[in-house]
């Protein structure tokens, strides 16, 4: 289906509880297709849910997924998933003997036929019968897929596992045959929860918004579901208290831990007009905050949403896996065939023996460990960024930022704060004091609509300086070079070296030149203060660098990234005095936004794999241009969450060494269990050619493979920053 013709057909999302394994999803994507009505679906293995094009009614989707008894359920408001996790939480806390008792009574049944057989011998009917309860206890789930799937000629490994099992009743390997269909029972619950295990990741991000909050209407407080907040309430929330909703601060003063969105170990200090977000921890004192977004619009519902879209990605390895699975199923049938036939027909082989051989290789062909070896991964290691305050979009840019090369980084905002602030003050005049000549420097530059003027009127709050008391006549603005203005019948100049050369008629002293030369070279603006006669001081605004910058770059250069470059439109002097300061191995200033489109473009052509990151939305066409665009600052800001395809949630560049490390150690587990998946289905083929591949022997390579592939996938949730 064209996505044109997909975007025109309505979309609907549902849940889906019963997903053994990732065949089983593929085959209940493929069902769903061919519902009348139904134009194309998309199933979400690693968030159990399914995007349906077109008009489908639960009955048919369940329907669809009978096989494998599968309930789907309409996406869910925030109530009904809290809801939901309950019932999962309740669900986890079921006794593992009542969770497995299928499983423990096929296990009995086993053993009283193994001491049977002991005591009986095994031709006797009542080891056989024994032996015949297990398989039909353990197994009948899987017979009935088996057959159906037989009857329809669709081979996946349910229908190995059934031809396998029912070849071997009819040469009478009754013990064999029980205890493959117990392994494979076993695999496939260990299958199932390793996946519930990386889920989990997300079900525990889904409850740290409380459900309720505390609104004030009409006067009175009350607690209120957070679906039946509207836009525009007052919430009140109390030290200690998780706030619940996203809103702006109206009245208090708090720190609030943001660890849950960002990723940011230390508390953020909130006030009157600041932004809070659902999720995170109220640590001081209490807030009122006025409602700004619906349940369903908040950060912490954008980023659980976008995490589980993300793990619905597939990587170009999951893309080598389907395809690659979907050959050698029937590659795997043929050999069985092959190896049951052709040694007796042509090689006067025991047909016993060599039917037993292509029932062995049947089971070996499973291909659990191989259709696994990806989803876990992925699942995994999108969760852990995820908790982190790193938002990774989809499975193919975990891949992708694990092969980078080169990483370009815009300057402003990124590299540096964004913000400028005041660095050098100097007094020339001995007969004035520095705060005196700061508050008429302040009391000009507050009448100023120059970007610089904030870091001044900052630097005199942070002096407590008082500046509005201070009269100023005749103010006005002299266009490219500074502004005037009379205080206390003195005429003062605040501007660039230049003014001041065309102001004095005694010449400029070089010493000064010098330090103003300094000064600019250290990738700060210099602005002088002074009369018509002489210069009073001289003051320096700089946009500053974080102090993690030079840190990032380091780490990122130890990781063996081969090239970090900052664009920037900046001047040259400023550009080179910041990137030689944070330690980026090439510099490009002076840039249009097509230029640094341009510089992406022949970077990839030089490195292949490029990242670019900045701040989502003055470098959007740079970010769209590079095979990973990563943007600064995704808590509440739509923009980065929507256009990149990596947000760190915290504004905190500190995140990207750790993404980058994750995303490599994702690459290369993916790497080792696609190849481990094989090389040991391999290995275990070659038994067959002495003879040596036992049913038994086969389905418990099979089921350690899936148990170490699982296992070393899980290990992604455990990286550390």
């Amino acid at each position: 289906m064209s996505e044109a013709k997909a975007l025109e057909t309505e979309k609907n999302m549902y849940r889906v509880q019963g997903f053994t394994c990732a065949n089983c999803a593929g085959k209940f994507e493929k069902n769903v297709k061919r519902l009348p009505g139904v134009e194309d679906a998309k199933v979400n293995f690693g968030a159990s849910k399914i995007s349906v094009y077109g008009d489908a009614t639960i009955e048919e989707l369940e329907k669809a997924g009978a096989f494998e008894n599968l309930k789907v359920a309409p996406e869910k408001s925030a109530r009904q998933v809290s809801q939901e996790v309950k019932e999962d939480t309740k669900e986890d806390k079921v006794p593992f003997y009542k969770k497995h008792s299928t499983l423990l009574y096929a296990s009995l049944f086993i053993a009283f036929g193994l001491l049977s057989s002991f005591v009986n011998g095994e031709e006797n009917i009542v080891t056989t019968l024994l032996f015949l309860a297990s398989m039909l206890i353990g197994g009948l789930s899987l017979f009935k897929v088996g057959l159906q799937n037989l009857l329809r000629f669709e081979f996946d490994m349910k229908t190995l596992m059934t031809i396998a099992v029912i070849g071997g009743a009819i040469i009478g390997e009754w013990a064999e045959v029980a205890i493959v269909v117990i392994l494979f029972a076993i695999s496939e619950a260990l299958e199932r929860f390793s996946m519930d295990r990386a889920r989990q990741s997300i079900r525990s991000l889904m409850d740290i918004a409380p459900k309720e909050a505390l609104v004030r209407r009409n006067g009175q407080e009350i607690m209120i579901h957070v679906d039946d907040i509207a836009v525009g309430d007052i919430m009140i929330v109390k030290p200690g208290q998780n706030i619940a909703m996203d809103g702006v601060v109206v009245s208090g003063y708090s720190a609030v831990n943001q660890a849950a969105i960002t990723g940011e170990s230390v508390p953020v200090e909130k006030t009157v007009d600041d932004e809070v977000f659902a999720g995170t921890l109220n640590e001081e004192g209490l807030l009122e905050v006025k409602i700004t977004k619906l349940v369903e619009d908040t950060t912490i519902s954008k980023i659980i949403h976008l995490v589980e879209e993300a793990q619905g990605e597939r990587a170009p390895s999951q893309a080598f896996v389907d395809k690659f699975a979907k050959y050698y199923t029937p590659i795997i049938m043929i050999i069985a065939v092959l190896v049951a036939i052709v040694p007796p027909l042509f090689f006067d082989g025991s047909w016993e023996t060599w039917v037993y051989q292509g029932l062995a290789v049947l089971v070996v062909g499973c291909p659990c460990a191989l259709v696994i070896s990806t989803p876990i991964s992925i699942v995994s290691a999108i969760g852990n960024a995820a908790k982190k305050g790193v938002l990774v979009k989809g499975g193919v840019y975990l891949e992708e930022m694990g092969a980078l090369k080169a990483i370009a980084f815009d300057k402003t905002g990124t590299l540096t704060k964004g913000v400028p602030v005041v660095t050098d003050f100097k007094v020339l005049n001995n007969q004035m004091n520095e705060k005196e000549l700061l508050a008429i420097i302040t009391a000009l530059e507050y009448r100023s609509q120059h970007p610089l003027a904030s870091a001044i009127m900052k630097k005199a709050e942070e002096e407590n300086i008082s500046y509005s008391d201070v009269l100023v006549e005749d103010f006005s603005s002299i266009t490219g070079k500074g502004i005037k203005g009379i205080v206390n019948g003195m005429n003062y100049y605040i501007g660039s070296p230049k003014l001041f050369k065309e102001l004095l008629t005694t010449g400029f002293d070089k010493d000064l030149e010098q330090n103003v030369n300094t000064l600019q070279n250290q990738g700060k603006t210099a602005m002088i203060i002074g009369t018509e006669k002489e210069i009073l001081g001289v003051i320096a605004v700089a946009d500053e660098v974080r102090e993690s910058s030079k840190e990032i770059i380091q780490k990122l250069h130890q990781l063996g990234i081969k090239k970090t470059i900052m664009l920037t439109g900046d001047n040259k002097g400023t550009a080179n005095a910041i990137g030689q300061h944070v330690g980026v191995s090439d510099i490009q200033a002076e840039l249009m936004p097509q230029d640094k489109l341009d510089y992406i473009k022949q970077l990839r052509s030089e490195y292949g794999n490029v990242a670019m990151v900045g701040d989502g939305v003055n470098d959007a066409p740079a970010l769209a241009a590079s095979t990973v665009g990563i943007a600064m600052g995704g808590a509440g800001t739509d923009t980065a969450l929507e256009t990149a395809d990596v947000a760190l949630m915290g504004d905190d560049l500190r995140k990207l060494p750790f993404t980058v490390k994750l995303s490599r150690k994702a690459l290369n587990i993916i790497k080792a269990n696609i190849t481990f998946a094989i090389v040991i289905k391999f290995i275990a083929l070659l038994l067959v050619i002495p003879g040596w591949l036992t049913l038994w022997i086969a389905i418990l390579s099979d089921m350690g493979a899936t148990l170490l592939v699982a296992l070393n996938s899980l290990r992604l949730m455990k990286v550390k920053e």
